[in-house]
């Protein structure tokens, strides 16, 4: 089922918010986790890479954290490039956290922790990404 986020609050999310941990960062420049970093670092967007495997490396200069608790300073938005199953412990730690908007990248969805996220009060994006709905939106 597709994600149903009205386009207002897709459009809200991406105009309001300024922090972004990216999960699932990856330095291979192919791989989609990348190239959307590179979009969002040029539209002006704070990124923090997240990804155990190189945590102290540099993706396209910042510096990756291991988990999303040792991102500093609040997390606005957690975008999540890791499978379906593995997309819902890391909701539910941005949950704890006290992040304001999960955003699943496409083919990711986790409707049980989605249901605990949005219980919780925060927004949830499935299955969409930001890149695509910027461009579809309009947005500068």
């Amino acid at each position: 089922m597709p994600d149903a986020t009205p386009e207002a609050v897709i459009r809200k999310v991406l105009t309001e918010t300024r922090r972004i941990a990216l999960v699932g960062a990856s330095a291979k420049p192919d791989r989609p986790s990348h190239g959307v970093m590179r979009f969002l670092l040029g539209k002006g967007f704070a990124v923090m890479p997240v990804n155990p495997g190189l945590a102290g490396q540099s993706i396209l200069g910042q510096t990756v954290v291991a988990r999303l608790a040792d991102v500093p300073g609040p997390l606005e938005m957690v975008d999540i490039f890791r499978n379906s199953e593995a997309a819902g412990p890391v909701m539910d730690e941005a949950v704890a956290l006290g992040a304001k908007t999960l955003w699943l990248q496409l083919g990711v969805v986790n409707e049980p922790a989605a249901a605990r996220a949005r219980a919780a009060g925060l927004v949830v994006i499935q299955d969409r990404c930001p890149a695509i709905e910027w461009r579809l939106l309009g947005l500068p």
